[in-house]
């Protein structure tokens, strides 16, 4: 394999209420297959992806420049270059980056790549079901979708 230099990438732009970020999928343009890695890039007053965690999934975070916050399960903490932070798959591992700073918020967030995976999105009420290629993945999906938790039903509604 050869090196991928993030240079040679372009970025792609995530717009959505408070979620504003850039990213560039690292590992997906090295030809990585287990292990995902992509750059982000907040401006000052952006959030990242709702808060969730993965069930299936761990993630780690390295801030390259600037600071922001970091909403964790058990409350919220400054980020600031150089920091790393490893969350768990599981209810410990949820997080949302905030950048409530004044310049851009640079960091890569890293993942296994697991699969299948259930992302939680507590403050929605939501999880996010993938089968075939997990979050953040290239390959075809077989099975995908958000439901709310509320609507779950039985193992056996809807039988005959």
């Amino acid at each position: 394999m050869e090196p991928t230099n993030e240079a040679d990438l372009e970025w792609t732009e995530t717009h959505h209420g408070e979620t504003e970020f850039r990213r560039k999928r690292l590992a997906a343009a090295a030809g990585g297959d287990r292990l995902g890695c992509s750059l982000y890039e907040l401006p000052a007053g952006a959030k990242s992806w709702p808060f969730h965690y993965h069930t299936g999934n761990e993630e780690a975070l390295y801030v390259l420049a600037g600071a922001g916050t970091l909403r964790l399960g058990d409350g919220s903490h400054p980020l600031r270059a150089g920091d790393y932070v490893a969350l768990p798959a599981g209810e410990t591992g949820g997080h949302r980056v905030i950048n409530d700073g004044d310049d851009p918020l640079r960091y890569l967030a890293v993942s296994t790549m697991g699969d299948p995976d259930v992302t939680v999105y507590p403050d929605s009420g939501k999880v996010g079901v993938f089968a075939g290629s997990p979050p953040g993945g290239d390959g075809e999906r077989t099975v995908h979708g958000y439901f709310r938790e509320d609507d779950a039903v039985s193992y056996w509604e809807g039988e005959e």
